[in-house]
């Protein structure tokens, strides 16, 4: 299945065919409109000459990386920050997975084993990893057995909840209403 999380075909590509930059835009997206999150890695493998290595980001000067995130159009509202986030997140894969971002989700014996996994990673909370697990399962097919109760709302069937639900434009908007909602209903309270 191509994803269509950046809403542009040469992010959505990249996002499509490299588990990291899915990984990074996954980690990118936080206050900042989803689609300029996964748009991010694309960015960055453009700022980078194509390269979106873990091992490259990792040995990346901080300082330079940080540069490169917020050279206009920043890859994020908050550019320094994030860069050191992906910086982790990229050393993290290289120390714990031989750079490998797909060795996350490769021979786990269950949904809860990846979540944990996913939990693992430097910026994931358990939100995020719910997410990027119900993500995997919905549109990558990877689905060990009990993944979608470790997703837990967000792996539910026929709801757009997250970006695991985004598959075109108007699931994108479907997702936008479903968050609106839930924030009204939350200032209520």
């Amino acid at each position: 299945m191509r994803l269509q999380l950046a809403q542009r075909a040469d992010a959505d590509e990249l996002l499509g065919r490299d588990p990291f930059a899915l990984l990074v835009g996954m980690l990118l997206d936080q206050q900042i409109p989803m689609e300029w999150a996964f748009a991010g890695p694309r960015t960055i493998a453009d700022r980078l000459g194509g390269d979106l290595s873990p091992e490259v980001i990792a040995q990346y000067d901080p300082d330079d990386f940080a540069a490169l995130l917020a050279r206009k159009p920043a890859v994020h509202r908050y550019p320094s920050s994030m860069a050191r986030r992906v910086q982790a997140l990229a050393a993290y894969l290289v120390e714990q997975h031989d750079g490998s971002a797909e060795e996350l989700w490769r021979d786990v014996r269950d949904g809860r084993e990846l979540l944990g996994r996913l939990m693992d990673l430097p910026g994931f909370g358990r939100q995020k990893a719910q997410i990027f697990l119900a993500l995997l399962g919905k549109q990558l097919g990877v689905r060990p057995p009990g993944w979608r109760e470790a997703a837990g709302p967000y792996g539910e069937e026929g709801v757009f909840r997250s970006v695991a639900d985004v598959v075109d434009g108007d699931s994108l908007a479907k997702v936008r209403l479903t968050k609106q909602e839930a924030k009204q209903a939350a200032k209520k309270k």
